[in-house]
C-alpha cells in the first residue's frame, strides 16, 4: 500500500507544474500540466480589488495585484487553503479610463523573490515569502520615460542578473539584486506586451512592443537588434509575440490584425500579413501549427478562432465563445469568456469542441486563466478571484 501511494504521489508531482511568470516558464501560455479532468469546481476565493492582473503561482503560493480605497495591493495567498500569507498596499490612481481601472501586471516569481511593476512605474522587489520589500523605486519617475494612455502593463522579465521592464521605447533593465538602473531606452510610449525572451541564430535577444513598432534588442545592454513598424490605434500593441523557429506572430486590435516575420536576416521579413487573427490584448497560443486565440476587440463581434501558423489561413471560427482569454495544457484550451464562463476544449484545428462549460463568475472577465498544480486560477474586473479544482 505505502509502495502504491509512493508511486501515485510521485506521478502527481510530475504531472503538476506551477506558474511563476505571466504566460508560464516558456513564456508561450502553455502548460506542461497533465489535466486530471475537466469538471471545475470551487475551492476557495477572495476578494482582490479591481484590476486586471493575471496569477503567477510558486512554492504552494499564489500571487496577483488589485485596486481599493486609493491603494494598489500585491497579495499573496495560500494555493491550497487561499488563507492570506502577506500582502503590500501602496497610494495609487485607480486610472478609470474608459474602463474600470485598476491594476494590470501579474507578479513576477524567481528565485524566491517576487516583482512587481504598477501601472505608473512603482517597481518593487519582494521576499516572495514573507512580503519583505528588499527594495523599491519609481521607474517612471527615474527615468522620465511616458506613461502609455493606459499605463504600464507588462510583467517583469528577469534575465540573468537583470529584470527588464517594459518601460520607454525599447524597455529598461535594472539590477534585479539592488534595483540600480543598468540601460534605458528612449522615452517615447511603451507597448503594453511584456517583454518577451527569445533566441535567434543563438543569439539571445528580447522582445517589446512599443506604441509604434515592435523591436528586438540585446538584453545585455538594451542595444537594438531589429525594429519592425507595426501602428496600431491608441498605440495598443499589447498581445505577446509568439516564435516558432525564426518567425514571430504579432497581432493587434482595433481592426489592424496581425503578420508572420522572418527573423533570419539582419532585417525583418515579412512571411505573411492578414486581418484574420486581431488579439486586441489577450494573447494567442501556438499548437501543432496552430494558433488559437480571440479575434476582434472586447466591444464588437469578438470570436475564438483557430489559424495556421504558417499561411494565416482560417481553419474555424466560434462566434459562441465570443472575447475572451486563454491558456493551454494537455492538448487543451483553457478559455475564460468575457462574461465569466469557463470553457475546457480540445485543441484541434478541424473544428471547435468544448468538453466543458461551466459559468464561474459574472461581470467583465478579461484575465486569462491560469492552471497550476491542478488548480485554475480566475478573476473578474471587480475583484472576485475563485480557485477551481479540476475533477
Amino acid at each position: 500500500m505505502k509502495t502504491t501511494l509512493f508511486v501515485l504521489a510521485l506521478t502527481l508531482a510530475a504531472q503538476a507544474a506551477d506558474w511563476p511568470v505571466w504566460r508560464g516558464s516558456n513564456h508561450d501560455g502553455i502548460s506542461s500540466e497533465k489535466l486530471a479532468g475537466t469538471t471545475v469546481k470551487k475551492l476557495w476565493e477572495a476578494q482582490i480589488g479591481t484590476g486586471f492582473a493575471s496569477f503567477t503561482v510558486a512554492d504552494g503560493r499564489v500571487y496577483t495585484t488589485g485596486h481599493a480605497d486609493g491603494k494598489d495591493t500585491v497579495f499573496c495567498f495560500d494555493a491550497t487553503s487561499g488563507k492570506p500569507v502577506w500582502k503590500h498596499a501602496y497610494a495609487a490612481d485607480l486610472g478609470d479610463k474608459y474602463y474600470e481601472g485598476g491594476t494590470s501586471a501579474t507578479p513576477t516569481i524567481e528565485d524566491g523573490r517576487a516583482y512587481h511593476l504598477s501601472r505608473w512605474g512603482d517597481l518593487m522587489c519582494f521576499d516572495a515569502a514573507t512580503g519583505k520589500i528588499v527594495w523599491q523605486k519609481n521607474i517612471q519617475q527615474e527615468t522620465g520615460a511616458d506613461i502609455p494612455d493606459w499605463g504600464y502593463a507588462g510583467s517583469p522579465l528577469v534575465s540573468g542578473k537583470l529584470l527588464i521592464v517594459n518601460v520607454g521605447k525599447g524597455g529598461t533593465a535594472v539590477e534585479k539584486a539592488t534595483g540600480k538602473t543598468v540601460w534605458t531606452s528612449d522615452k517615447a510610449n511603451a507597448g503594453y506586451c511584456t517583454p518577451y525572451p527569445i533566441t535567434v541564430n543563438g543569439k539571445p535577444q528580447v522582445v517589446l512592443s512599443s506604441g509604434r513598432a515592435y523591436k528586438g534588442i540585446d538584453p545585455t545592454n538594451g542595444s537594438e537588434i531589429w525594429e519592425y513598424t507595426w501602428s496600431t490605434s491608441y498605440g495598443v500593441n499589447a498581445a505577446d509575440p509568439i516564435l516558432s523557429g525564426t518567425k514571430l506572430f504579432i497581432s493587434s486590435g482595433y481592426n489592424k490584425g496581425c503578420a508572420v516575420l522572418d527573423l533570419a536576416s539582419a532585417k525583418p521579413k515579412e512571411v505573411w500579413r492578414s486581418r484574420v487573427m486581431k488579439n486586441q490584448f489577450n494573447s494567442s497560443v501556438l499548437i501543432d501549427g496552430h494558433l488559437y486565440g480571440s479575434d476582434g476587440d472586447a466591444d464588437k463581434g469578438a470570436s475564438l478562432k483557430c489559424i495556421d501558423f504558417a499561411t494565416g489561413t482560417e481553419k474555424w471560427s466560434d462566434a459562441g465563445v465570443g472575447f475572451c482569454s486563454l491558456m493551454a495544457a494537455d492538448g487543451k484550451l483553457i478559455i475564460m469568456s468575457a462574461k465569466g464562463e469557463l470553457i475546457i476544449a480540445r485543441a484541434s484545428p478541424a473544428k471547435f469542441e468544448a468538453i466543458s462549460r461551466t459559468p464561474v463568475l459574472t461581470g467583465r472577465c478579461w484575465t486569462a486563466p491560469v492552471l497550476a498544480n491542478g488548480r485554475i486560477y480566475v478573476r473578474n474586473a471587480a475583484g472576485d478571484m475563485q480557485c477551481l479544482s479540476v475533477q
